[in-house]
């Protein structure tokens, strides 16, 4: 019978676990604002035109009114440095959500998201949509389930890792899809949020689309609990409101297990 001896056992023990705190804390480092883009993952929003012609475009939902090319402004880093686009295009004024929300050019199942924005006015709105499903808030002023940094309708505001008007905030986001079998809804999607480096919500399952038919996919579909499986783009939402949004990453997951958390 093999035995090893104590002594042995804990250089190896003292060597896994190093490893893996660190791993761990590689993994941390990388959320928050300033997160720098992994060399794995792709960047789709530098707070230029060219990328935001090239990787966006209008989502034409059931009350598109807008016009291309799309119409949201690329303006000054008001605390930093370099340019920002800034999602108050005009056809949305009055809080029209729908009327002219940009979505990625290319769609996802599984990913590994990073998205930093700034409200520059009290009462700012806006929306950061996985696969143009399912909304991440991002709304100053209110903490409630339909609040800043929920999801929305499903979870309480995490309001105070908030960093406030006039300041960048960071979503970090391990996202999976929903799963079906045989065109039958078997499993939820499902999400984990680190808000500004603070882990908010922990293998949340998403219900629903909330918001109907203008909402994003699906939202028309049986009171928006219709969920198809079809994969769909990041969407950002103009609702007639100055926030800027910078930095957006994103990596492409196969996530096999519903476990989102890391």
């Amino acid at each position: 019978m093999f035995v090893m001896k104590i002594e042995s056992f804990f250089p190896l023990f003292l060597i896994g676990f190093c490893l893996s705190f660190f791993c761990q804390q590689n993994l941390i480092g990388q959320v928050g604002v300033g997160a720098e883009v992994p060399s794995d993952a792709d960047l789709i929003l530098d707070g230029t035109r060219k990328m935001l012609n090239e990787k966006w475009t209008y989502w034409e939902g059931p009350r598109f009114s807008s016009q291309f090319p799309v119409k949201w402004k690329i303006v000054k880093d008001p605390v930093g440095s370099g340019t920002v686009v800034n999602s108050n295009d005009p056809a949305a004024a009055g809080g029209l959500y729908g009327a002219a929300d940009i979505v990625t050019k290319k769609k996802y199942r599984d990913f590994r998201l990073h998205v930093e924005f700034l409200v520059a006015k009290e009462k700012g709105n806006s929306g950061v949509y996985l696969q143009n499903r399912y909304e991440i808030q991002v709304l100053d002023g209110d903490d409630s389930k339909h609040g800043m940094a929920a999801v929305i309708n499903e979870t309480e505001s995490p309001y105070f890792a908030y960093y406030g008007v006039g300041q960048w905030n960071a979503y970090d986001i391990v996202f999976r899809a929903a799963r079906f079998t045989d065109g039958v809804l078997t499993e939820k999607a499902m999400v984990t949020l680190y808000f500004n480096g603070v882990k908010v919500h922990t293998n949340q399952q998403i219900n629903q689309v909330w918001g109907g038919p203008n909402s994003g996919l699906d939202g028309g579909n049986d009171g928006g609990k219709g969920i198809t499986d079809t994969p769909g783009g990041l969407k950002l939402q103009a609702e007639g409101h100055d926030v800027l949004y910078r930095n957006i990453w994103i990596k492409e997951l196969e996530i096999e297990q519903p476990d989102t958390d890391f």
